[in-house]
């Protein structure tokens, strides 16, 4: 599921903060040149220019990418066997004009899904349809361990809905008052100041309330455009939630038209890679692939030999196995070197079918990079979906990284206070707050979350995999991990106020950087050789 960001006024009080005081692009820094923990990526391509490098095609797994964004058009994979717009699978690899990548959540009508269940409530839907107005004293072992599971979830949902109702209707509430004081004022929300809300003399409680939390935004530093956005998008958030993720009577799947329960169907689909929200993948893209040095939006870790593949799979609610699994399998058949996947659901239902797929990659030699998840708690192998554990089995994934999200700041808040994290289980920590990068219609902004940080690792892959072409994707790995700059200090530990040690939060204990990855990389030489061991240049943070 796309991990979203709520910051919307309350009453009495505003959960929107001022602007952020670090540059756009803190993450492209590096700490010893210019005091921001970022990957090091300038300092990268200043180390690189003139050597030799190959293309290599990152594939985005993700909502979609506008792929006539200016800054990232000419970053953009095209599939040279195929004919663009003549209807035809000119490459014969089942999908019908597959020019810059495929869109698993369209049909073949061309509609898209948008908005989705959540996993559990498919699940809940599932097994209402065995057991409901059954008895449970009457089931078989099995029955009994399903009914139970069914339970569970109705619960879940059922809580879920009681929960969200209060809240949807008090910041709709609020935003109904605030049409109508900007309104008083005779101007457009676009043009209406502070002062002019301020300067209302009706007396009623609505008014008061509206003041009293405009003037506790203008405080932080917020105008009434970004609060009045922040209320939107909370609006949204709510009614997302209460109409599409957690209500049992949506169905979204018949756009798609296929059977998702049938996990051995991979044609289906359609060309549109795009989609109807691209926000976030294009967002995942601009990290990772955006143009470098010229002169507009952002710079992306990979630089000018990357090149990115649009696999339309993650909608507004969570993402379904059978699409997953066959994105990952597209992504490989058609050439991707390295697989971006920032997204993850809390149940996997047919687990076993992107376990497959994960193993595919691997035995085909592509690097797989996953985000943590934005929950600011353990990572464990049960409650964030998919994972490299194969069936239950020990962590085995030899070309997969997870990645956990840093600050800008390099003290007691350099975690995220949103990210997952696990000594065993997250492998390595990158930027992942205040990341400004490419959004759709030429725009850009800022957003935060382990999704963010996922792109700056396989940003680096990529960097990697382009000037050391020989290396195999489990080495890349290696040298990503090997190469993570330790982190020698105290921090609160993400969801709480516990002060614990970085290096407790991952495997590596350490931030993701390009450059000290590269200098590993030249020491790597051959396909079948290891990378070499951390030295003490590493230990400068």
């Amino acid at each position: 599921m796309k991990q979203f960001l709520l910051f919307a006024a309350l009453f009495c009080s505003l959960a929107a903060t001022a602007q952020s005081d670090t540059p756009n692009d803190w993450w492209d820094m590096d700490r010893t040149e210019n005091t921001f923990p970022g990957v090091s990526a300038k300092k990268t391509h200043n180390y690189l220019e003139g050597k030799t490098a190959t293309k290599v095609i990152v594939a985005v797994i993700d909502s979609g990418v506008d792929i006539e964004h200016e800054d990232l058009k000419d970053a953009i994979w095209t599939n040279e066997d195929e004919i663009p717009g003549n209807g035809i699978d000119d490459d014969r690899n089942g999908y019908v004009d597959d020019i810059h990548g495929w869109n698993f959540i369209g049909g073949a009508d061309g509609r898209n899904v948008n908005n989705e269940n959540l996993e559990v409530v498919r699940l809940y839907n599932t097994y209402k349809k065995k057991y409901d107005n059954r008895n449970r004293d009457g089931l078989s072992k099995k029955e009994k361990v399903e009914y139970d599971a069914y339970k569970e979830y109705e619960k879940i949902v059922q809580d879920k809905r009681t929960e969200l109702g209060p809240n949807y209707e008090q910041y709709k509430g609020i935003k109904e008052s605030m049409d109508v004081i900007v309104k008083k004022t005779g101007k457009s929300i676009e043009d209406v100041t502070a002062d002019d809300i301020a300067a209302i003399q009706d007396k009623d409680m609505a008014t008061g309330q509206i003041q009293k939390v405009v003037a506790n935004a203008t405080e932080r530093g917020a105008t009434v455009q970004e609060l009045y956005a922040d209320l939107e998008g909370a609006l949204d958030y709510f009614s997302g939630q209460m109409d599409y993720n957690y209500n049992p009577d949506f169905d979204a799947r018949d756009i798609v038209g296929d059977n998702p329960g049938d996990l051995d169907d991979r044609n289906y689909g359609n060309s549109d890679v795009d989609g109807p929200d691209a926000s976030h993948g294009t967002h995942v893209s601009g990290i990772i692939a955006g143009v470098r040095d010229n002169g507009i939006g952002v710079n992306g870790v990979g630089g000018a030999n990357v090149q990115i593949m649009s696999i339309r799979t993650v909608p507004n609610g969570d993402e379904r196995d059978k699409d997953v699994a066959n994105a990952i399998r597209y992504a490989v058949d058609n050439g991707a070197k390295v697989i971006n996947m920032s997204f993850g659901k809390g149940y996997s239902p047919y687990k076993k079918a992107v376990d497959a797929a994960m193993k595919y990659a691997e035995k085909k030699d592509v690097l797989m990079v996953h985000a943590a998840g934005n929950d600011g708690k353990m990572l464990t192998l049960t409650n964030n979906f998919p994972n490299d554990t194969y069936e239950g089995k020990k962590r085995t994934g030899k070309t997969w990284i997870e990645v956990g999200a840093a600050s800008a700041f390099y003290d007691e808040n350099l975690a995220a206070s949103f990210s997952n994290y696990n000594k065993k289980h997250v492998d390595v920590f990158a930027p992942g707050r205040d990341i400004y990068s490419t959004t759709p219609d030429n725009n850009y902004a800022s957003f935060n979350g382990t999704s963010m940080a996922a792109p700056m690792v396989a940003g680096i892959a990529a960097l990697v995999r382009s000037y050391f072409p020989d290396l195999k994707a489990k080495q890349v790995r290696e040298i990503i991990l090997e190469s993570a700059l330790p982190v020698n200090l105290q921090v609160k530990k993400p969801g709480s106020e516990e002060m614990v040690s970085f290096a407790e939060l991952s495997a590596t204990g350490g931030l993701a950087n390009a450059y000290t990855a590269v200098k590993l990389a030249e020491r790597t030489k051959g396909k079948n050789r290891k990378a070499g061991k951390r030295d003490e240049t590493l230990r400068m943070y």
